[in-house]
């Protein structure tokens, strides 16, 4: 928490007094990413690198002081109860209590996992009665979750991200009924921000039901690059119009898999010191180590 602090105010010292003028913008920033794999920056081939939360912080650089960025409470496959419960954990308390910006990707697993998808016949099943049930139980979980925020982060805005339609490969005639159930979905997630107080950032136009572009592996639902560019820069329409990601400035791709991201983090435990070691884990490291709990990247977001 001083390590926030500290930073915070140092950025604020130096920051233009130009930034006052905008009501929207947060200076310094303080921003932390929850929910899914889309937070967490998952790639099509079942890697971790840069996500739209990435880009997010890096933009959000260019323009003011950042003073602390972590998407680290984003974990793939989390569904809105997994969201609920994250933020409500002891690791989480930190980051939410000194944040001033939060984005949210929570929603798409309550629905997707209950899609059968056939990448092979370009088709798409689900159960009609099963999904009524999953957007359900997103709105409830979903105004919770804002209900949550609102306490433990009480100086954030937080942005609720939309989603964009995850099956562009499949048959044309395949489409529609998932693309509707994730047009309610949106409308779910729009209504919950709305009625919190919080901004919804609509995504789905900019990939549209044929984008496969950004969604470029038939077996898989997760965007490349240029997908989190479009998701990124939906979110800066929203927090400061003029802001925007061009394509030069995308990084290049340094993609690691959960093997990699679990050896390096265990290097780092290993080369710490050992009076660090005897000191009680603090809330950076213990949300490391959850981020790499899980063994393999789920098929979802």
């Amino acid at each position: 928490m001083k390590r926030i602090v500290v930073a915070a105010l140092l950025a604020l010292v130096f920051s233009s007094s130009s930034f006052s003028a905008h009501a929207a913008i947060k200076v310094p920033a303080i921003y932390v990413a929850l929910g899914d794999s889309l937070a967490a920056g998952q790639t099509p081939d079942s890697k971790i690198d840069t996500g739209y939360a990435d880009l997010i912080a890096q933009e959000l650089s260019r323009h003011q002081p950042v003073a602390f960025y972590t998407k680290q409470l984003a974990f793939p496959g989390f569904t809105t109860r997994d969201v609920l419960e994250r933020i409500q954990s002891e690791q989480a308390k930190e980051a939410l209590a000194s944040a001033n910006i939060i984005t949210l990707s929570a929603g798409a697993n309550d629905l997707l996992r209950l899609v059968q998808s056939n990448p092979e016949e370009g088709s798409l099943a689900f159960q009609q009665i099963q999904a009524d049930f999953a957007l359900n139980e997103a709105r409830i979980n979903m105004e919770a979750i804002l209900s949550e925020l609102e306490k433990r982060a009480p100086n954030a805005d937080v942005y609720v991200m939309g989603y964009y339609f995850a099956y562009p490969h499949v048959r044309e005639n395949q489409k529609e009924g998932t693309a509707e159930q994730l047009d309610r979905l949106n409308e779910i997630l729009k209504n919950s921000a709305t009625k919190a107080g919080a901004t919804f950032v609509s995504v789905d136009k900019k990939f549209g039901k044929n984008g496969t572009d950004k969604v470029p592996n038939p077996s898989d639902v997760h965007p490349n690059l240029l997908g989190y560019q479009a998701m990124a820069n939906a979110f800066f329409e929203q927090y400061q119009k003029g802001w925007k990601i061009e394509e030069w400035e995308l990084p290049e791709p340094n993609p690691l898999t959960f093997e990699e991201i679990r050896a390096q983090q265990e290097a780092q435990q290993e080369a710490r010191p050992a009076s660090e070691e005897r000191t009680a884990a603090r809330p950076s490291d213990q949300l490391k180590m959850n981020y790499l709990a899980l063994r393999k990247p789920l098929p979802y977001l």
